[in-house]
């Protein structure tokens, strides 16, 4: 599977290249995105302005991904999905269990709110006294 990379202070983009992320691809996808749990930069901004089409194992596989994320206290943020996708994505009922925004921007925006609300939670300090 082709896909850009760019590593930012916080999170990593990762932009699939290719137009249709057929089922045979959903393996690639843990392959590639769990070992960024172990990096010290672990969240993950998908942007999938690129994809035409994803097929059911894809779509299922980024849930599963996204909860893992999210289990280990890291941020998993989907962006940018074209329309066709998104209405693939509806029909199979799995739209409302992703994280998505509309923009690159606003994912990177999610990213920094949710690390300032783990920041918050984990913080042994009270915050008043």
């Amino acid at each position: 599977m082709q896909v850009k990379i760019d590593t930012k202070e916080k999170f990593t983009v990762v932009t699939p290249e290719e137009p249709v992320l057929s089922d045979n691809l959903a393996a690639s996808f843990s392959q590639l995105l769990l070992p960024y749990l172990q990096k010290d930069i672990k969240n993950i901004v998908l942007n999938l302005k690129h994809t035409e089409k994803m097929e059911l194992n894809v779509a299922t596989e980024l849930v599963n991904l996204q909860q893992k994320f999210y289990e280990n206290s890291t941020s998993f943020v989907i962006c940018e999905i074209p329309a066709a996708v998104e209405a693939a994505l509806e029909e199979l009922a799995l739209l409302e269990l992703l994280n998505t925004t509309p923009t690159e921007s606003e994912a990177w925006d999610i990213v920094q709110m949710e690390e300032i609300e783990r920041e918050l939670l984990d913080d042994d300090e009270p915050l008043f006294r």
